[in-house]
This record gives structure tokens, C-alpha cells and sequence, in this order.
């Protein structure tokens, strides 16, 4: 957290123990410990605060997602029936006319041709 390395804590141990006295740095110390621990459980429930409030959010946004995918389904079904309907209630009138076997009139147009281009002279 501080990138305080071996030495560096070192020294602050000797200048503490030469301004405090070896009857006072362990009480020192001790205190200095439980205001870092208090400090460390602070820190620790802000962050499974924050955590929570996020799983919140992502989970509020996953049911809105949800049930956008709901209705999406349901008007794909509403959409789905009444395709089928149509397509029943053509079926149903284009089956006399069927049964004469006349080819289509898109099958049956001969292609039209291109007029034939005049010739270029350099």
C-alpha cells in the first residue's frame, strides 16, 4: 500500500525506540496496530459496501434486460400467430385455384430481349 520496504521500516523502529524509550514503544506500537487494524476493517466494509451496491445495480439492470426479453417473445409469439393465420386463410383460398396446375405467371414470362446496339467505328 505505502511500498515501504524491509529497511526502511527498520529505521523507523530504531528512531522510535531512541525518541520513545523501551518502556514506551510497546504501548506505542500497540496502539499504532489497533488504529491500522480499525483503519484495515474500515476499508474493508466501505469496499463490500461499494460491492453490494454494484451487484445491486448489475442485478436491477439484469431484470430490466429480462423482462424487455419477455415482452420481445411475446410480441414475437402475438407476430409468429398471426403470420400463420394469414398463411392459413391463404392456403385455404388459393387451393381451387391450384388444383388447375396453371404455371406461374412469373414462371411463364419469356425474358425480354436487348435491342441490338450500333457499332462503334474509330
Amino acid at each position: 500500500m505505502f511500498d515501504i520496504g524491509f529497511w526502511e521500516l527498520g529505521l523507523i523502529a530504531v528512531i522510535a525506540l531512541i525518541i520513545l524509550g523501551p518502556e514506551r514503544l510497546p504501548r506505542a506500537a500497540r496502539t499504532a496496530g489497533l488504529w491500522m487494524g480499525r483503519a484495515r476493517r474500515m476499508m474493508a466494509e466501505v469496499k463490500a459496501d461499494i460491492k453490494r451496491e454494484v451487484d445491486a445495480q448489475e442485478l436491477a439492470e439484469m431484470k430490466k434486460i429480462g423482462d424487455e426479453l419477455k415482452q420481445t417473445g411475446s410480441s414475437l409469439k402475438e407476430t409468429t400467430d398471426s403470420l400463420n393465420e394469414v398463411i392459413g386463410a391463404e392456403s385455404m383460398s388459393s387451393a381451387p385455384a391450384a388444383s388447375g396446375a396453371t404455371p406461374s405467371a412469373g414462371a411463364a414470362a419469356p425474358a425480354a430481349e436487348q435491342p441490338d446496339k450500333p457499332a462503334t467505328s474509330s
